[in-house]
């Protein structure tokens, strides 16, 4: 039996294994729910960039990762949206330096493939070559995504990152979409790369002094900021002051942290989590005041790269599908999940030897992906109990038909959820997000498909459910998720 068909065996017999544990586990409580949509209410469009990926700089230290050469990863970067923004940023964009003319291999200490920083220490140094600069255009054109590219702040200087910056906006020509200026800038008084009164108005002082020597030889260039790891006063106070100098506003978020604090758990990390509902009111404010749209631009599921049994599991596939609709639902334009090596949360992990693998949070990303192209539409749910692990969105796609991403994060009760659509479609098709349990590190499938040999994925497409006077109703095992599309 070859790789596939093992892979295509595993995926029948996980899937079949959940059903079926739905289907006849009558002791798990079962909850009725409710969704009441409001067609005619558009809100955040779902563009065609709307998916992203996020790498660290390091890793541009082996010019053959990212190039037209490592066909593999280009699979499964295309296999998640035929479009999207990869970025290349993180930790230790601060100590990359730009080296037109390098006079040395990059150093023994950064492997081939560059998991996420742990922030714990200074980075080693790295080399970004200008091979380095053309293989990334290559990589992109073969992939058809998009850059975001991050420029070091901490340990560079304006004129450096401006001979940078002109290399890669002409290397990297309509792929670059802008430009990012230092990464977490708010916590450089923590981490050394600045004094412990390092504020706001210091980062401001620095940014426009590089925007200045960067502009001043790149005119076209746009921008992006203020890239920070919180939302903080510094992304309302970088709206106000540069609104008319970027694009877009960005920042980070990660759900959990740190991975060695015994509470950082599943059950926490698919909990609602009062980190993200304070951050959006900030961002509002923000994208109010610019008039800018807004991108999560570096997240995932726990800081310091990640948690083992945690990060790598099925419930991560839950939470960043949660999280995709959840930051669409209050505008944000985009999300970039970072990864890289064999990061505990990396979404594709490998090397260009050993091959690439999916993750399970690939899935769930994958899930949220069929929907790029629509709109989210108001929808009401209602659950026994006001239930905060029903997680439900609507979305009018681009052919104006109705769809739906239906998200259980509760590991002990099924649910049991009523439609009302309106829609005057005669069935509802079904894409279930399954596995055995939220604790699964392999046995993950999307329409009871498994993601295989260079992110290839073909869901089966075979569960549909009747409409009865636009009615229809949807069964979701607890732990699951499920995207419903009427036809």
């Amino acid at each position: 039996m070859n790789r596939r068909d093992f892979l295509l065996s595993a995926a029948a017999g996980a899937t079949a294994a959940t059903l079926s544990r739905f289907s006849f586990a009558q002791a798990t409580p079962t909850i009725d729910a409710r969704l009441t949509v409001h067609p005619n209410q558009l809100g955040t469009a779902l563009g065609e960039d709307f998916v992203g990926l996020s790498y660290e700089t390091a890793q541009l230290a082996h010019p053959e990762y990212f190039s037209s050469e490592n066909r593999e990863l280009i699979g499964y970067v295309r296999g998640l949206s035929p479009r999207g923004i990869l970025r290349i940023g993180g930790n230790t964009s601060e100590y990359a330096t730009w080296t037109p003319h390098p006079t040395a291999q990059p150093p023994s200490a950064i492997p081939a493939a560059v998991g996420p920083d742990k922030g714990r220490k200074p980075a080693p140094p790295t080399q970004t070559t200008p091979q380095a600069i053309r293989n990334l255009r290559d990589f992109l054109d073969a992939t058809g995504w998009r850059a975001y590219y991050g420029l070091n702040l901490g340990k560079n200087t304006p004129q450096l990152a401006a001979d940078e910056a002109a290399f890669v906006a002409d290397t990297l020509g309509d792929r670059l979409v802008l430009l990012q200026i230092g990464n977490e800038a708010d916590l450089f008084r923590n981490n050394g790369l600045r004094p412990h009164t390092y504020d706001y108005a210091a980062f401001a002082k620095d940014w426009q002094q590089f925007y200045d020597a960067i502009h001043a030889r790149v005119p076209a260039a746009k921008f992006a900021g203020p890239d920070t790891a919180g939302t903080s006063a510094f992304v309302v106070e970088f709206a106000k002051q540069f609104h008319e100098q970027v694009v877009l506003l960005s920042t980070h978020y990660y759900a959990e942290g740190p991975p060695t604090d015994p509470s950082m758990t599943i059950e926490r990390l698919l909990s609602p989590n009062p980190k993200m509902e304070n951050a959006i009111p900030a961002i509002k404010e923000a994208m109010t005041l610019s008039h800018l749209p807004y991108r999560l631009s570096e997240t995932n599921s726990c800081y310091s790269g990640g948690k083992e049994g945690v990060s790598n599991t099925f419930a991560s596939a839950l939470w960043a599908a949660d999280l995709m609709l959840q930051i669409a639902s209050f505008g944000a334009s985009g999300i970039n999940f970072h990864g890289g090596g064999y990061g505990w949360y990396a979404p594709i992990v490998g090397t260009i030897p050993n091959g690439f693998v999916a993750r399970p949070e690939y899935y769930g990303i994958l899930m949220i992906s069929q929907l790029v192209g629509g709109r989210l539409i108001a929808s009401d749910l209602q659950a026994p109990g006001g239930s905060q692990l029903l997680k439900a969105y609507a979305v009018r796609a681009a052919n104006g038909s109705l769809q739906a991403a239906i998200i259980n994060k509760d590991a002990s009760n099924h649910a049991r959820l009523t439609i009302q659509s309106g829609a005057s479609a005669q069935r509802v098709r079904v894409q279930r997000l399954l596995a055995p349990s939220l604790e699964d590190t392999n046995d993950v499938t999307f329409d009871a498909a498994v993601v295989g040999d260079n992110g290839s994925w073909q869901g089966e497409r075979k569960e549909t459910l009747p409409v009865r006077n636009g009615t229809v109703v949807c069964e979701i095992p607890a732990g699951s998720a499920a995207l419903l599309r009427w036809d």
